[in-house]
């Protein structure tokens, strides 16, 4: 097993995997609250900062991505225990996300790269290869300029460091209250929350709010996966639906991102007729996602938030006494 205490600059990205599987992102069953939500954010905070530190170009990509989604976890737990932390959430809250929006400008690339490639492989035979494999060349030769631009490894190691220096901050939270009634108002706010973006996501299906739905679907998925230690036979699939919903709004953001670099420089990617295909093959992959979103979404909406609290409180007891 890695320690926290190895010297940056010598992990390799296999040894991050492992690292990263013995960050449990979960209370422990009879850990107090406070200090289950302050051991589980110093565990997220450095598995972040060792992603971002001592990494080569090969591995650049994957440690960028592994180290927003420890950021997002963070921002997860924040939005869990919002309620009581007051203006520290705040301030908390501001920092981590502008970390993740750092981390975002260079993740979005990278994705934007494997959602062109999924639709290239859902819908080979609607456009020619050959025009397919000029774009992902200049999808590439974009990307890689843009990190050059941005000086991407002193980038990636001060937001390490910025990282790391939030470590400290998170040992003195003013968190006191324990049980299960220390997460309950913020479990239930998130959800109904999340009621509230995708009922305007149904009425409008703009970007922006399939976007926020998105957002407000994930932090759900992290607090139930927080919540893991009390589960019982039932509660997997309801896990996996949550992931699967995540990801089919996850995936329809990256093709607005796609579409709106292609069409930003429609010349430098392809010529007009094949810049239509495309657009028109985004628009289609799009509606099935969307679809699927909402289907999900109405499975798993479908729950005032005060039962669903009051269905986990009742795992939480059960556990705590088992």
């Amino acid at each position: 097993m890695i320690t926290v205490r190895r010297p940056v600059g010598t992990v390799t990205c296999a040894e991050l995997l492992i690292f990263n599987k013995t960050v449990a992102y979960r209370f422990k069953l009879g850990e107090p609250v406070p200090d289950g939500i302050k051991r589980i954010v110093r565990e997220e905070i450095e598995a972040a900062a060792r992603h971002l530190s001592g990494h080569g170009k090969p591995d650049r990509d994957e440690a960028i991505h592994e180290a927003r989604k420890n950021v997002k976890k963070i921002r997860g737990v924040l939005r869990l225990m919002r309620p009581e932390l007051g203006e520290v959430f705040h301030v908390e809250n501001a920092h981590f996300r502008d970390i993740g929006r750092q981390l975002s400008t260079f993740r979005d690339a990278g994705a934007v790269i494997e959602t062109f490639d999924a639709l290239r492989k859902r819908y080979r035979g609607e456009m020619d290869g050959r025009t397919l494999s000029l774009i992902r060349r200049r999808l590439t030769a974009r990307k890689e300029q843009a990190e050059k631009h941005a000086n991407i490894v002193e980038a990636l190691a001060g937001m390490a460091t910025a990282l790391r220096q939030s470590e400290a901050r998170a040992t003195v939270w003013p968190l006191s209250e324990d049980g299960f009634s220390a997460i309950a108002p913020g479990l239930e706010a998130t959800f109904r929350k999340g009621q509230k973006c995708m009922a305007r996501a149904h009425k409008h299906a703009r970007p922006e709010n399939l976007h926020d739905w998105r957002k407000r679907v994930k932090e759900h998925w992290y607090h139930v996966r927080l919540l893991e230690s009390l589960w019982n036979p039932g509660m997997q699939p309801y896990e996996q639906s949550l992931k699967e919903l995540e990801d089919a709004l996850g995936e329809d953001h990256n093709l607005v991102v796609l579409r709106e670099k292609i069409l930003a420089e429609p010349v430098f990617y392809a010529n007009d007729e094949d810049i239509a295909v495309l657009a028109g093959v985004i628009r289609k992959y799009s509606r099935t996602l969307r679809d699927k979103a909402f289907t999900l979404g109405e499975h798993m909406y479908n729950e005032k938030p005060g039962h669903l609290g009051k269905r986990f409180g009742r795992m939480w007891e059960a556990a705590q006494a088992s």
